[in-house]
């Protein structure tokens, strides 16, 4: 496959990062996950995670030029010089034009689910603490309740997880992030997918989509 160039644009709770390493395994494509990126800086106490804590607490976008500097660092490493699947970026449309003058997204993938499914997806979540490990107290509850199955660490409910926060943060998505869709229609590079099915159903259709695009870049 030549240079796939992935974007995942949805509201928080669509399933983005979960499609994201799922096609990131099949295609050997790094997943770059802003999100990942920030709360592992915010774990070590970093100057810039500390500064991004109290933004993310309150369900807000972190500054466009933080995340810039982030994700073009990260861009810049071998493994990305065969393609990228961004996760969490761009969230902007700033953030959208900035990218664009340093390199270019060739499918966006927008995957959509409805307001209602996505609360109960977010507050029944439960992560842990130590080893990253995600559950769902109603889809997918750890085997002795609120204990990680995997390293027995107390599972804890993020603080963007929060009903409140959750609200927040779909707010925040429609007024800064929606915009994206247009941007990338315009561009003739988006891509729909329905997300309210089974995980391997909605991943069959991205794949699908992923794989056409490398067979276009290889025509080109």
């Amino acid at each position: 496959m030549n240079r796939a160039k992935v974007v995942f644009l949805g509201a928080p709770g669509t399933g983005k990062g979960t499609q994201a390493k799922k096609l990131s395994a099949k295609f050997g494509l790094p997943h770059v996950s802003t999100g990942d990126i920030l709360r592992d800086a915010v774990k070590k106490g970093t100057e810039q995670g500390l500064k991004a804590k109290a933004v993310m607490d309150r369900g807000d976008l972190v500054p466009d030029e933080v995340i810039l500097g982030i994700v073009e660092n990260r861009l810049v490493k071998p493994d990305c010089a065969k393609g990228f699947l961004l996760d969490g970026f761009p969230r902007t449309l700033v953030q959208a034009e900035a990218f664009d003058k340093w390199d270019s997204v060739n499918c966006a993938i927008q995957i959509d689910v409805p307001d209602d499914v996505l609360v109960k997806r977010l507050v029944l979540r439960r992560t842990c603490p130590l080893c990253a490990a995600m559950y769902h107290l109603e889809y997918q509850p750890p085997r002795s309740q609120g204990v990680c199955d995997k390293c027995g660490t107390a599972l804890v409910q993020r603080e963007d997880d929060r009903e409140d926060v959750v609200k927040s943060r779909f707010q925040v998505y429609m007024e800064k992030t929606e915009p994206l869709i247009g941007y990338y229609r315009q561009k003739d590079v988006l891509h729909n997918v329905n997300g309210n099915r089974d995980v391997e159903t909605v991943f069959s259709e991205i794949v699908q989509i992923v794989e056409a695009v490398g067979e276009m870049n290889d025509e080109g």
